[in-house]
């Protein structure tokens, strides 16, 4: 299966929650007016994509169509789609990292799938020719270490270790002298789950990017926020609260299969401007997938075969 038809499966519980709906609207209404306006407007909130980059997004979708003297609703698919498109333009978004010494540093809070995460990002990158190592660096809660050393077997990549409840700093430390020693082109390490207010584990975060600063200076550092996409809105507002203690520089939305809210996705990126990098589209090791905001959008909206 290519990657695209993945996408478009890995998302049909959301593609059922908008397309489908979003395909009775156009066909309900001949000519656009505030109702159709108004019931598209319904839908987009529905799926999560939330008030505010909902009202944006109508809001340029009537601009267009005045502009361009759009009378039929069919004419305004395709233009929705743009507009949609346009709306979850971020910075930072490709993925130039990959092609140097690069360190994954994983948060976010624990049971959104951060561990799996690890475990399928350390797979996806193994496949694509490079040398990987994870780092077991959620000491903290139990059983997490024992979890990613199975998940390590299964992507078929190196995992470093330490004790249970052991100097997470350690770890990280120990795992950078055997990424050098290695050559290693991605580091990727797992950390505690933590909430943004719990002081000791932001203690812990700070004392691990001066440890990767000090020790590991030169390579890329991508901090990427775990989120649960079944969690919609909510998944927004823990992104929010992170974001005020920790420099996110990129998103992991997981479970999306799994939900009809995945239109968060297009919410992070048009109301944080935060790339959402990586999404996760089914339980299986291949199931991750690199983010392209163009291809998301092409899928929510691509016709059942």
């Amino acid at each position: 299966m290519g990657f695209f038809d993945k996408l478009v499966k890995g998302l049909t519980k959301t593609r059922d929650n908008v397309s489908t709906n979003v395909n009775q609207v156009f066909s309900s209404y001949d000519k656009i007016d505030d109702e159709f306006y108004e019931d598209l407007e319904e839908i987009m909130i529905m799926s999560d994509m939330g008030i505010r980059t909902t009202d944006e997004i109508i809001e340029n979708l009537k601009k267009k169509v005045k502009e361009q003297h759009i009378r039929s609703a069919q004419e305004c698919k395709e233009l929705l789609k743009d507009t949609i498109k346009e709306q979850m333009r971020v910075n930072d978004s490709d993925f130039a990292f990959e092609n140097q010494k690069t360190v994954l540093l994983m948060i976010g809070i624990n049971g959104v799938g951060k561990t799996t995460t690890v475990g399928k990002l350390a797979n996806l990158y193994r496949t694509m020719g490079k040398k990987v190592l994870i780092a077991a660096a959620d000491t903290f809660r139990a059983g997490a270490i024992e979890q990613l050393v199975v998940w390590a077997q299964r992507a078929k990549v190196p995992i470093i270790t330490g004790p249970e409840g052991g100097d997470p700093g350690a770890v990280v430390y120990d795992a950078i002298q055997s990424a050098k020693a290695r050559d290693t082109d991605m580091l990727i390490i797992d950390t505690a789950g933590r909430l943004h207010n719990k002081k000791n584990l932001m203690k812990e975060m700070s004392k691990i990017y001066k440890i990767l600063a000090r020790e590991y200076g030169f390579a890329h550092i991508e901090t990427l926020l775990v989120l649960d996409g079944t969690t919609g809105q909510n998944a927004l507002q823990q992104a929010r609260e992170f974001e005020e203690t920790t420099a996110i520089t990129g998103i992991v939305l997981t479970k999306l299969d799994g939900t009809a809210k995945g239109g968060v996705a297009i919410a992070i990126q048009s109301e944080l401007g935060f790339p959402v990098k990586y999404i996760g589209v089914g339980e299986g090791i291949d199931d991750m997938q690199r983010f392209n905001s163009d291809e998301f959008v092409d899928a929510l909206f691509a016709e059942e075969e």
